[in-house]
């Protein structure tokens, strides 16, 4: 194998796939990166066994070859070098030599024979959905995925492909998230099944703002093909959550009592100002709606208070509900739209942040004290 690169497209690609390798892992191959060279291209692979990240880049390749290399040696050789170009060749019993103006390195590889290979996927199961609207769903959702392990099916989001739209839901038992856009979804691509949180973190950080995403899955992985203009290739293939995702809908209130518009830039830093003034035992803000004013409050014995008044359109009946102020703080940064609405019942009852828009957000309410 023999190639010349660019310092520049051997970083984006490397820094494309080196997220996924684990430092803490008892196979060798799986600290290396899988090199394959050929035409005027050299795709990079980077695998910890549940996600996978395959990035091309462009190249000009003299003798086509694949070869694996420890990535993170290989990246910060890459970084470090002041040379545009760099030359790579490896030789049979997979000897990397990097050459870049001055600077020479000798890297002890592994066959690539070593490396686990990719999955197939199917072209009927398969739905193309535009970067940016994929990065936005993905945004307004996945800050409420469950850490709690216990709960592994809430480890990840839920996708589902039905009727012409994809649904993409977060759930971790206190709230909910959940967005749907209108998609072209085929009779035999129609379907769902759970992403873990370490893939989805992987296309929050590589999805673009422009170009496609073409998703394809099968029984227990997925693949997200993501593609622009530039000429930039990232596939993420991941394992999926085995198990059933459980029945969301029925956690979304029917029917509610009060809707209040509120200006989401404000709303969000009163909500960040008042959250200073909580501690751990008394992790929760008030909100009272009373005729044309919000009051955002915060108590703590240990701590101090705080409050905070808003100017609202409000003309129904006085209501006090509590929340866990993390819980509506997330939803209103992952937002960008001006003006968010909460829908209320009663104070025991969920809370329900909707905006004009594909997006709803159900929080469970905390006792007030």
């Amino acid at each position: 194998m023999n190639l010349t690169i660019t310092k520049e497209q051997l970083l984006i690609g490397l820094q494309a796939v080196q997220n996924v390798v684990s430092t803490r892992t008892t196979l060798p191959i799986l600290s290396n990166v899988l090199l394959r060279a050929e035409g005027n291209c050299l795709e990079l692979t980077a695998t910890d066994l549940d996600v996978t990240v395959v990035c091309g880049v462009e190249a000009t390749v003299k003798q086509p070859g694949t070869t694996t290399m420890p990535v993170k040696k290989l990246f910060g050789i890459a970084r470090e070098l002041s040379g545009g170009e760099i030359e790579i060749e490896v030789d049979d019993k997979n000897v990397c030599s990097v050459r870049s103006g001055p600077s020479f390195y000798k890297i002890h590889g592994l066959s690539a024979d070593e490396f686990p290979p990719l999955p197939k996927f199917k072209e009927e199961k398969k739905v193309v959905v535009g970067q940016e609207k994929f990065r936005g769903m993905l945004r307004k959702t996945s800050f409420a995925i469950s850490t709690d392990e216990a709960r592994y099916v809430l480890n990840g989001i839920f996708i589902s492909l039905k009727d012409h739209k994809m649904t993409i839901v977060a759930t971790d038992g206190r709230r909910l998230a959940l967005v749907d856009e209108e998609v072209e979804v085929s009779e035999q691509s129609q379907g769902e099944f759970i992403i873990p949180a370490k893939a989805v973190n992987e296309l929050n950080r590589l999805l673009q703002e422009n170009g496609e995403a073409a998703i394809k899955y099968g029984d227990n992985q997925a693949e997200f093909a993501l593609t622009d203009s530039k000429n930039f290739s990232v596939k993420i293939i991941s394992k999926l959550i085995e198990g059933n995702y459980p029945n969301y809908r029925q956690v979304i209130p029917g029917e509610t009592k009060e809707r209040v518009g509120l200006p989401r830039e404000e709303f969000l830093h009163a909500l960040k100002r008042a959250e200073i003034m909580t501690s751990e035992k008394a992790n929760s803000v008030k909100l009272s709606f009373t005729r044309n004013n919000l009051a955002i409050t915060a108590n703590s014995p240990e701590v101090g208070e705080a409050r905070e008044s808003m100017a609202v359109n409000y003309k129904g009946k006085e209501i006090a509900v509590a929340f866990n102020p993390k819980y509506l703080i997330d939803p209103l940064n992952a937002l960008t739209v001006d003006e968010v609405f909460i829908e209320m019942i009663d104070e025991l009852s969920p809370g329900v942040l909707k905006i004009n828009g594909p997006f709803l957000y159900v929080v469970m309410p905390m006792r007030l004290s």
